[in-house]
């Protein structure tokens, strides 16, 4: 340690403290104790037993009633959880999904200048997300000579199937025909959002109708919507009164350009639809003089609230 003082002067502290450090340890350097002459095995642990003070506890008066999972007391909470504060002039709060409302989807309302007719298909439910009262209308209307109305409606109930996938049975009639029917349906959304739905229809004198139906949406940017949709028509006999045959008898398809406005719920729109007879349908229509293949250009609009 002497010649470390001595040479203090001439070197810094950091180096003083490098230099000190290792020999500092080696004045506190304990590995070389000898704790094999400590002897502890004549200790006495005994004194340290608690079992019998514990068992001479009496724990019938603790009271853990209050403890979380009892029964809470009587007047803890109010059973609408309203701790007595009302609730003003809104009422009780209640969850929206449960609440019972309606509505009305108008998907077309459209003229066809080569018919010259208004084609139609209106919906309007009332209920809630599991179940629905639905009333649905679609056909077309005649602007000249005897102005007719051939229309197909429904009155039915609605309700979910799954994620995808609603169902809906109930009554339907159809004023082309004037026959009334049951009528079972599925509608949802297919693969790559395709809109699809299939309704039969049966009616009272045996004849079976099935109508099958596929829209897609394609959004051109955030008001500009490009809609191609098709219709096949099927029945199980042949009705040559009402110009029907057994099998497929009617394709439809029609191509709109809407353009959305008012928060979407207003798209006015120019399209060009195509109506064509198939299989036995053809000859039959051919025999009664009336046109096999028709085309039109369509203007009108859709909204709904």
């Amino acid at each position: 340690m002497k010649t470390i003082k001595k040479s203090l002067p001439f070197i810094g502290l950091s180096s003083f403290a490098l230099l000190a450090s290792p020999l500092v340890a080696a004045e506190m350097n304990m590995s070389d104790m000898d704790h094999s002459s400590m002897d502890m095995s004549n200790m006495n642990h005994s004194g340290m037993d608690m079992t019998d003070d514990m068992a001479d506890m009496d724990h019938g008066d603790m009271d853990m009633s209050g403890m979380q999972g009892s029964e809470p007391p009587a007047d803890a909470r109010s059973p609408d959880y309203s701790n007595g504060v009302g609730y003003g002039e809104f009422g009780k709060p209640v969850m929206m999904g449960s609440l019972p409302t309606w509505g009305i989807s108008v998907d077309d309302l459209g003229y066809q200048f080569e018919d010259d007719q208004i084609n139609f298909e209106i919906e309007g439910w009332y209920g809630d997300d599991s179940s629905r009262l639905r009333l649905r209308t679609e056909g077309h209307a005649a602007t000249k000579d005897d102005k007719e109305i051939d229309s197909l409606s429904s009155l039915a109930y609605w309700q979910p199937l799954g994620v995808f996938w609603n169902g809906e049975a109930g009554a339907a009639y159809n004023t082309e025909n004037d026959k009334s029917a049951l009528m079972a349906g599925i509608v949802g959304t297919a693969p790559y959002f395709i809109e699809t739905d299939a309704r039969a229809y049966v009616y009272t004198d045996g004849q079976v109708q099935l109508d099958l139906g596929a829209e897609y949406e394609w959004r051109l940017d955030q008001h500009w919507v490009l809609i191609p949709e098709a219709g096949l028509t099927v029945f199980s006999k042949d009705d040559t009164d009402n110009n029907i045959t057994k099998g497929f008898n009617e394709l439809e398809a029609e191509v709109r350009l809407t353009y959305e406005m008012l928060s979407r719920q207003l798209s006015p729109y120019v399209g060009f639809s195509y109506e064509t007879a198939l299989g036995n349908a053809r000859d039959l229509r051919r025999q009664k003089n009336e046109d096999v293949d028709t085309s039109s250009v369509t203007a009108g609009v859709k909204f709904w609230f």
